[in-house]
């Protein structure tokens, strides 16, 4: 029997083929994998191709980047493919901020977005974010169509690389923004501001919002930096000693810290008081309701503090609670009325908006906050844990040998001598106690990883329960 060289060219081919369709999954909010081990061109590609039989010919995408090691190289290949498959193609012509990529689609009524980003991940990861045509996360059901098409095609990228059009996608996300925000208040406010940018594509986009103010802003790891300083984009407490250290020393009366593709918050207080994320998505649902006059409903996850029960009973306001991931509460804002819908890893968003995260617009709106009640960040965050409960939150996740989902048998019926009077299991299992601390087993959708969280009236407690949860992961492996 011949083999012909021929034959086995293609098969190679097929069998490469379907090595790359199978490391193509995407997770809670993208595609993401390491730069050059199976996030490559060619894969990129792939996905491209997939997308583009989705959409058919004759549709609009815009694609945005961020400032990781090729970004733009990875967002070009996307578009040779997309165009060469009929498709009507944008591309940002410099790093951008994800929410400006979503704005930009849903404002021009295009079809879909494709942000390349790997957003808080290390440096050596890159990603592929699709949004729809409101500016929203791709739903659970447009990514899994899209996985079923991978491969199905042949990859067409016919299209020169120098036909790809380039353009400004940001000075309408800036000018909106700049309406939106109340300037004509904020305008004689001499409040100090820091803001770490964390090497990200979120840069100085504030300022250009805030151009014409008395605001002093000043900003930190502003620049373009692909290895992120050696740390990674993440506005985790454990990443801002160096905010913490400057808004205590230099006597800022707010510090504001954006993730790698700007669509997430943290910020800091004047002591160097680190805002947990979940504090946050509070101050605006309080700020928007009670400042700025907006109804609507409010939104956490089934991980989310306590602290918005007790602010959306205050209000008056419904509270909705969705699986983690800001795609379910961006659902929920295309759908509802909902004035304020925030995660706990610091994704919010707010209405008369996108329906989507957006670090920049929830920092500003942190500022104008702190203008219309002529307060520092301190001042005002002091007088809501006052009213509404203080409230430690924590978390910590353990890499197993392999993965693991959480058994309601395996848990406790009390935790730290207090009985647990409710258990949701929707999305992980959380155990709530009769005074109001919790703890909570959530497995990675990807990774051998199990992700506790924990809430107590006491940082000691919240502490003890995640104690307590390591104890329980050892003993019965959940």
């Amino acid at each position: 029997m011949v083999c012909h060289p021929i034959g086995k060219a293609k098969d190679k081919e097929q069998k490469e083929m379907s090595n790359s369709v199978s490391s193509i999954k995407f997770g809670t909010d993208g595609w993401r994998a390491i730069i050059a081990d199976t996030y490559t061109i060619e894969n990129v590609k792939i996905l491209s191709q997939a997308v583009a039989d989705y959409l058919g010919s004759g549709k609009k995408v815009a694609i945005g980047y961020d400032t990781r090691f090729m970004s733009d190289i990875f967002a070009k290949a996307a578009a040779v493919v997309l165009q060469s498959n009929g498709i009507e193609v944008i591309v940002s012509d410099r790093p951008t901020p994800t929410p400006a990529l979503s704005f930009v689609v849903k404002s021009r009524k295009l079809d879909l977005g494709v942000m390349i980003t790997a957003s808080h991940n290390p440096a050596e990861y890159n990603g592929f974010k699709i949004k729809n045509a409101a500016g929203g996360g791709a739903s659970l059901e447009l990514t899994k169509e899209v996985e079923s098409l991978l491969g199905k095609t042949a990859v067409k990228d016919s299209v020169p690389s120098s036909d790809v059009k380039l353009a400004d996608i940001t000075k309408d996300y800036i000018k909106f923004i700049r309406n939106y925000i109340d300037l004509k208040k904020i305008k004689n406010k001499k409040f100090k501001v820091l803001v770490d940018s964390m090497y990200g594509s979120g840069d100085s986009f504030i300022a250009e919002v805030l151009k014409g103010t008395s605001i002093k802003l000043e900003f930190m790891r502003n620049t373009i930096n692909p290895s992120f300083g050696g740390g990674r984009p993440e506005p985790v407490e454990e990443n801002l000693k160096e905010l913490k250290e400057r808004v205590k020393k230099e006597k800022f009366d707010l510090g504001i810290a954006l993730d790698g593709d700007a669509d997430r918050i943290a910020a800091v207080a004047p002591g160097g008081v680190f805002i947990h994320p979940q504090k946050i998505l509070g101050l605006l649902a309080l700020h928007l309701n009670q400042d700025r006059g907006w109804s609507g409903g409010l939104v956490k996850t089934i991980c989310g503090s306590t602290m918005m029960d007790n602010i959306a009973k205050y209000l008056g306001i419904k509270l909705y609670e969705t699986p983690v991931g800001f795609k379910y509460i961006s659902n929920l804002m295309e759908t509802e009325d909902i004035v304020a819908g925030g995660e706990e890893a610091g994704g919010m968003g707010v209405k008369n908006y996108i329906p989507e995260r957006d670090g920049t617009m929830a920092g500003l709106l942190l500022i104008e906050m702190m203008v219309y009640r002529n307060k520092n960040m301190l001042k005002i965050l002091n007088e809501t844990e006052k009213k509404f409960g203080k409230y430690y939150y924590v978390r910590r996740d353990f890499h197993l040998a392999k993965r693991v989902e959480p058994k309601k048998e395996n848990l406790p019926g009390e935790l730290l001598g207090k009985k647990v009077i409710d258990i949701k299991d929707y999305d992980g299992v959380k155990l709530i106690c009769e005074d109001e601390s919790w703890l909570m087993f959530r497995g990675s959708g990807t990774e051998p990883i199990m992700r506790t969280y924990a809430e107590a009236k006491s940082l000691t407690q919240a502490n003890k329960l995640l104690g307590l949860a390591e104890k329980i992961i050892l003993k019965d492996g959940v």
